[in-house]
């Protein structure tokens, strides 16, 4: 439910015609079924699309395996869909075509907007070999199908939040389904960073502040994203990374996103890979299901940025990194040999997240940290210094001067958003049945690659 239903249609439906547009002729060549439901098939082009779409969003190269447990994934919630829509007609629930005109008009004038105008937009499609007429035809039908889904699920799972008492009441009789607060360390960091030398990074610095006067001289933002963003993820779509909330981006892209006037030009912004050109094309609140602004845990709207960006890339070369490493090698050693810690971090960390002058990063969730330096905290006992650990940024340091143990969460801890949590709980909870009705009643063949 929460991946079919719950999408933001304002986002979604443009976001799948970007893809459109340059996943067309991929489609065509991995046509094939990759399962039938009832009288209907999922093709694999239908799953390689939304994975594209996925990943365009989230901004992650995952791994082969993880690629793989995606499509699955993904074919599971588009038999699902296939069974709703099924579900939904057989009900006699449909969609206008005056309703699926006007929201392709709305998603086909988001999606220009964000190739810069008609002409980027029309330049897009000629690269494609393709044409407007096309593209909502292609999609009509798709768009008809969510609508009517929608409606159904609106029906089916009407908005109904439970009250304070139910969720208490509903937490203190199922405390197993309720996940647990992970164990917390206590950390303090010494971070290295693999850095370029001073030659490439005035180079790229130069670049990019060559493409923002291009832009600023009035060429279209959307046009120069694509002949020269080293972002290849976005620049086709003309450096659009789509609506994003906060945390998410670099702290420092983050900032810019948040801080920008809509239409306003940033400065060069330097992030962990790089110089970027920032641009906010939107900011609007993140809707939950029954249409409604969500709020952050202190009840503020929680609003998202709708930004594009040109990057320039500072490549590091494996020199940087061994002279990172080396350097790394060097503190832990000291560290080791009883060197005050505090000092080291003054004297060589360039850490640049939220931590205190002496390299302090608080408690820290367990279960927010990547694996391998997850494996190299877990064990440590209070007061143990880490072997050095890599990140994407470089080379780490930590030592560990408390612990907290995994536990149960108290009801005080989350008693003002227990009832949104229990509502959702409770929705997914009757989803799962529902949708399980639907299989058992399907006939559903997956069909081996």
């Amino acid at each position: 439910m929460e991946v079919f239903t719950l999408k933001r249609m304002s986002w979604l439906v443009p976001a799948i015609l970007i893809v459109a547009l340059a996943t067309v002729a991929q489609a065509q060549r991995l046509d094939g079924i990759a399962a039938v439901v009832n009288d209907d098939v999922v093709l694999r082009s239908d799953i390689e699309e939304q994975l594209a779409l996925l990943l365009m969003r989230a901004q992650q190269e995952p791994d082969s395996t993880m690629l793989d447990t995606l499509r699955v994934e993904i074919l599971n919630q588009l038999i699902d869909e296939k069974l709703i829509v099924s579900e939904a007609k057989r009900l006699g629930l449909t969609a206008s075509d005056g309703e699926i005109a006007k929201e392709l008009d709305k998603a086909l004038s988001d999606v220009k907007q964000r190739f810069g105008g008609d002409a980027g937009f029309r330049e897009q499609l000629a690269k494609e070999n393709t044409t407007e007429e096309k593209l909502r035809e292609k999609y009509r039908e798709d768009i008809r199908r969510q609508m009517i889904a929608n409606k159904l699920m609106q029906r089916t799972f009407p908005a109904k939040k439970v009250t304070a008492a139910e969720a208490e009441a509903y937490f203190a009789s199922n405390r197993a389904k309720f996940p647990k607060l992970p164990a917390e360390l206590k950390l303090t960091v010494i971070q290295i960073p693999v850095v370029a030398d001073s030659v490439t990074e005035s180079k790229a610095k130069a670049k990019v502040a060559a493409l923002r006067k291009r832009v600023a001289g009035g060429e279209k933002f959307a046009k120069v994203a694509g002949e020269a963003s080293e972002d290849p993820a976005t620049a086709r779509n003309g450096g659009d990374l789509g609506f994003l909330p906060r945390g998410v981006l670099d702290p420092e892209l983050d900032d810019a996103a948040f801080s920008l006037k809509i239409g306003e030009l940033s400065a060069p912004v330097r992030s962990s890979v790089g110089w970027h050109i920032v641009e906010v094309i939107d900011r609007d609140t993140v809707k939950t299901r029954a249409g409604r602004d969500s709020v952050d845990a202190r009840g503020r709207p929680a609003l998202e940025a709708h930004v594009r960006h040109i990057l320039v890339r500072v490549p590091l070369e494996e020199a940087d990194a061994e002279r990172a490493r080396k350097l790394a090698d060097k503190v832990h050693a000291e560290a080791r040999k009883g060197g005050d810690f505090a000092a080291l971090v003054k004297r060589y960390s360039r850490y640049e997240g939220p931590a205190s002058g002496d390299g302090d990063l608080g408690f820290v969730s367990l279960g927010s940290l990547q694996p391998n330096i997850r494996a190299g905290l877990d064990s440590l006992p209070v007061g143990g210094i880490s072997a050095v650990l890599p990140n994407a940024v470089g080379f780490n340091i930590f030592k560990v001067t408390d612990r907290k143990a995994e536990r149960e969460y108290e009801l005080a801890e989350i008693k003002q958003e227990l009832p949104d949590v229990v509502t959702q709980m409770k929705q997914r909870e009757k989803y799962r049945e529902w949708i399980q009705g639907l299989r058992t009643k399907a006939h559903i063949e997956i069909r081996k690659s």
